[in-house]
């Protein structure tokens, strides 16, 4: 098995044995979330745990999505025509990897930006909508005034009711 022949050196010579555990370790069931968290004359805000649970009823909303904004993520909500699509910036990673997302939904015409790792659990958008604190953004993400620093539950409901 490949997990029995990798280590990672740690201290002094030592390794870390990656041997799978015997038996998994018993967790809660949880469904994936998807919600409308607010909506207004201009459309409306969508939670999901995941950017994979994006389908084309949610065609022009504005996206929360706990998954990180690397660019398989960007991939997904690039299958639907949003207004606009968050995730989590996961720390952003090496080369930026965890915002590669952003240029893509730039170059696509979506506005889109990212919530704090610190402020916002990554896989939980409810907790990134009720905590989140926008940390990065794209230009076009910039125009509609959203910018970083801004709490991103406020701003969004904003912009679905202005």
């Amino acid at each position: 098995m490949l997990a029995n022949l990798l280590s990672y050196p740690q201290k002094k010579g030592k390794t870390q044995d990656l041997t799978p555990s015997p038996s998994p370790i018993p967790t809660k069931e949880k469904k994936l979330l998807k919600k409308v968290v607010a909506s207004g004359p201009r459309g409306r805000v969508l939670v999901m745990d995941s950017i994979t649970k994006v389908c084309p009823e949610d065609i022009d909303t504005i996206v929360v999505s706990g998954s990180h904004g690397g660019a398989s993520s960007g991939e997904f909500a690039l299958e639907v025509p949003l207004r606009a699509a968050f995730f989590n910036d996961a720390g952003v990673g090496k080369d930026d990897a965890g915002i590669a997302a952003l240029d893509m939904l730039q170059d696509r015409g979506v506005a889109g930006g990212t919530v704090s790792h610190v402020s916002g659990r990554i896989g939980d958008s409810q907790d990134m909508w009720d905590h989140g604190v926008v940390s990065h953004v794209n230009a076009l993400a910039r125009a509609m005034g959203i910018l970083p620093g801004q709490a991103l539950n406020e701003t969004l409901t904003r912009l679905a009711r202005a």
